[in-house]
């Protein structure tokens, strides 16, 4: 399974956070962006659990992440 993660980072850490981020078991990239969002990461997983896993267990827990949203992929 795979999921596209829209990240809001604190304000001048964007490049941070997706630097970090990248770094975590489960997501494949994460790129800094312009727009609504600071961030994009992508996840990926066995099940929906397991995207819930990278998601509260790693994603949310880097320093300077703000918020997220989850966008799951269905094809």
């Amino acid at each position: 399974m795979k999921a596209y993660v829209l990240i809001n980072a604190s304000p001048g850490r964007a490049l941070d956070v997706a630097a970090k981020i990248k770094s975590q078991d489960g997501v494949t990239a994460a790129d800094a962006i312009t727009g609504e969002y600071d961030v994009i990461a992508v996840c990926e997983a066995h099940d929906v659990n397991g995207i819930g896993q990278v998601i509260v267990d790693k994603i949310q827990k880097v320093d300077g992440v703000f918020k997220t949203i989850t966008c799951l992929v269905v094809n």
